[in-house]
């Protein structure tokens, strides 16, 4: 670990200030992924600003909405009784990640900005676009069979890892950003980028930005909502497919439909088509069926994650089907 210099945040815009000056300095809040990257080499900062002690830890759940503080705890939003049962898709992802240890520590807000579990990635000693720009993909002829089937490129294949971000874009949830120009939102699903031919820009945001909020607008969905996590076992493990969905049903009609990938792509992954083929349609089992094959469309499989391209489409019908009471 390459020795830093260490400093606590007394305002959110005092830490901005300082970080965006470009001198190496990053911000660190509960420390479960920067601490690992720390150990592993893969991120080197000269500073870590703590922004700990700055009051964003609020969760505000009910009828008219969410407004979550980067700051809060996963554990305490997954109990929070207003996300329980106006959100249920958020609780069930936030308790689908990592372990209660790791969620009594993690916040919102660095949950996720959290990097890529690709093999390559962490391992310093081996190319990688992501984190050494132009030294090469491993991945697209290697050890694959965690990485992303939709939303890659020739330079990267890394799948991004969170779950609750998966369920934040199915709700249309947004980020409030404090930057060097003032206070912005944006959409969660806008936040990430897919790698392109710039791998290591991962998300929109800018030096010295600062995630200080979510907010989850209501909706007639959301309380109809589930995730479902596909993986090797049963805590601590990252997903091999995910699916966020959210139904606005009217009687026995699909009037809106709301659904999103997880562990298959580069970002969090819309699945807009899917809830197309749903809306105004029928809650019928065939429906669903029909709808969530669409799901890997696109897909460009590499190797020994090609499995996920079939397991993706049966990932997302149980997910309807559970939220549609046809299970």
């Amino acid at each position: 670990m390459r020795p830093f210099a260490y400093a606590a945040a007394s305002s959110a815009g005092s830490a901005v200030a300082w970080v965006a000056r470009g001198h190496g300095a990053e911000f660190i809040a509960g420390g479960t992924d920067m601490l690992q990257l720390l150990q592993e080499r893969v991120r080197e900062p000269a500073e870590l600003i703590d922004i700990t002690r700055l009051p964003l830890a609020e969760i505000a759940a009910g009828a008219d909405g969410a407004r979550l503080g980067a700051l809060a705890r996963m554990a305490d939003v997954a109990g929070d009784p207003g996300i329980r049962e106006y959100f249920p898709v958020v609780a069930e992802a936030l308790l689908a990640s990592a372990s209660p240890q790791v969620r009594n520590m993690a916040t919102i807000g660095g949950n996720l900005l959290q990097r890529t579990r690709c093999l390559y990635f962490r391992d310093v000693a081996t190319p990688c676009n992501r984190r050494e720009p132009g030294s090469g993909c491993r991945a697209q002829d290697g050890e694959n069979r965690l990485n992303a089937i939709l939303g890659g490129s020739p330079h990267c294949i890394a799948a991004y890892p969170g779950d609750l971000a998966v369920a934040l874009v199915a709700l249309d949830a947004e980020v409030i950003v404090q930057g060097p120009g003032g206070e912005r939102r944006l959409p969660v699903e806008r936040l990430h980028r897919v790698p392109g031919d710039t791998p290591h820009v991962e998300t929109v945001l800018e030096p010295g930005d600062l995630i200080t909020a979510v907010t989850i607008p209501a909706s007639a969905c959301a309380r109809r909502s589930h995730y479902l996590k596909i993986r090797d076992r049963a805590s601590f493990e990252f997903a091999l497919t995910a699916a966020a969905v959210a139904l606005d049903l009217d009687g026995g009609t699909i009037r809106q439909a709301r659904v999103a990938a997880g562990g298959v792509a580069t970002t969090p992954w819309r699945l807009r088509h899917v809830e197309e083929a749903l809306a105004g349609r029928p809650l019928e089992a065939n429906v669903l069926h029909e709808a969530a094959a669409r799901s890997a469309d696109g897909a460009e499989p590499r190797g020994r994650n090609a499995f996920k391209a079939a397991l993706l489409p049966r990932t997302v019908e149980r997910a309807l089907r559970t939220v549609g009471g046809l299970a």
